[in-house]
């Protein structure tokens, strides 16, 4: 008897999916437009914008993978290891850069005053 009624629940199942795959799809047009700003998935990695394009992970991959040739086993494994765990070298931010260029300029004008320091800090700066 059990067999019987899931054979049937399942029949009335199937049938109705057919049904409902046979009707033509229906447009949905909302009543009034509504703005609303959704927030984009925190967990969802930027994309490059083509699939040419690699992500710096990716790059490092390549580099990495490159490096390890001739490398085998344990060898190789740590050696990917410590590779792809690297940290990159640390441009030169525009700050530090900055910060530079002010000590240098300071120690230039050194025995300059007024004016003179004033005209000298600003065309140093510009350079």
């Amino acid at each position: 008897m059990r067999t019987f009624l899931s054979l049937i629940a399942l029949g009335v199942t199937l049938a109705a999916g057919f049904a409902q795959a046979a009707e033509p799809a229906k447009a949905v047009v909302p009543a009034a437009p509504v703005a609303v700003a959704a927030p984009a998935p925190a967990a969802a990695p930027a994309a490059p914008a083509s699939a040419s394009e690699k992500t710096p992970q990716q790059s490092k991959m390549a580099t990495c993978n490159k490096d390890a040739e001739g490398k085998k086993g344990d060898e190789r494994k740590d050696f990917m290891k410590n590779c792809l765990s690297a940290k990159p070298e640390a441009a030169a931010t525009p700050q530090a850069t900055q910060q530079n260029k002010m000590k240098t300029c300071n120690a230039d004008a050194a025995g300059k005053k007024g004016d003179e320091r004033k005209a000298f800090m600003s065309e140093c700066l510009k350079k």
